[in-house]
């Protein structure tokens, strides 16, 4: 919740003159400068998705936002569960898996995060917490797991300046994997797994080395469009050198 038109046409436009061609760039602006963000990405290869969504597709729920209005804005992802829809906003698991559901029915991409309190890794609470949000949604009938991305955000990290050492995070994403491949299959190879929690310029690249660490959900980061581009071109320095 953070910016004004003014703000988000800047920003867009900093990121726009950069262009990595091993780099999937998103970027999901405020709600009501979707359509703003739309025009200044046209021309780009970077892609519009949105910050959350309502399940139902229509009807009497004021102030809400459908996936087929997302649609209309030229949205092509859309963020669910995110940790702040989960604390502030009491989104369950549940409630996750129906936004999958409706996002893929209107054919977006469904980036779906998860993730344990400070207490819950305290505990060693993290794997349980984490299979208990998947199992939610991947296991539900309606889901297809080839049409998802995963959002790995240690909630104690977020908006906090601390960081998962690359091992805590990589250890998490390789049980991720793990896990949807006992459930279905090879499509977990396949599967884009992103880290989320404090990615920065001069953590990006020991992150994104990990073999189980496909790309980065970015946040107070995104906000400086310098640092937003430097995380791209350590992604982009990664793919290269592993070509």
């Amino acid at each position: 919740m953070h910016g004004s038109e003014a703000f988000t046409q800047e920003l867009i436009l900093a990121m726009t003159k950069e262009s990595y061609s091993h780099v999937t760039r998103i970027v999901c602006p405020a709600s009501p400068y979707l359509l703003t963000a739309k025009a200044l990405l046209c021309d780009s290869d970077v892609v519009l998705g949105a910050q959350n969504a309502e399940y139902r597709d229509q009807g009497a729920y004021t102030g809400e936002i459908t996936m087929s209005m997302l649609d209309d804005c030229g949205c092509d992802y859309v963020l669910v569960g995110h940790s702040e829809r989960r604390q502030h906003y009491g989104e369950t698991d549940e409630v996750c898996a129906l936004k999958v559901i409706a996002a893929q029915q209107q054919a977006l991409l469904p980036v779906l995060c998860v993730g344990e309190l400070l207490q819950e890794r305290q505990q060693k609470q993290t794997l349980t917490v984490i299979e208990k949000q998947l199992a939610a949604v991947i296991n539900h009938e309606s889901v297809d797991v080839s049409k998802l991305v995963i959002a790995y955000e240690p909630v104690w990290a977020i908006g906090t300046g601390q960081t998962a050492t690359p091992e805590q995070a990589q250890e998490v994403h390789a049980f991720i994997r793990q896990l949807i491949a006992g459930w279905k299959g090879e499509v977990a190879t396949q599967l884009s797994i992103l880290y989320g929690g404090s990615v920065k310029p001069d953590n990006a690249a020991d992150l994104l080395s990990q073999p189980d660490i496909d790309g980065a959900l970015v946040g107070g980061a995104s906000l400086k469009a310098s640092a937003f581009n430097a995380i791209a071109q350590a992604a982009q320095t990664h793919v290269e050198n592993q070509s």
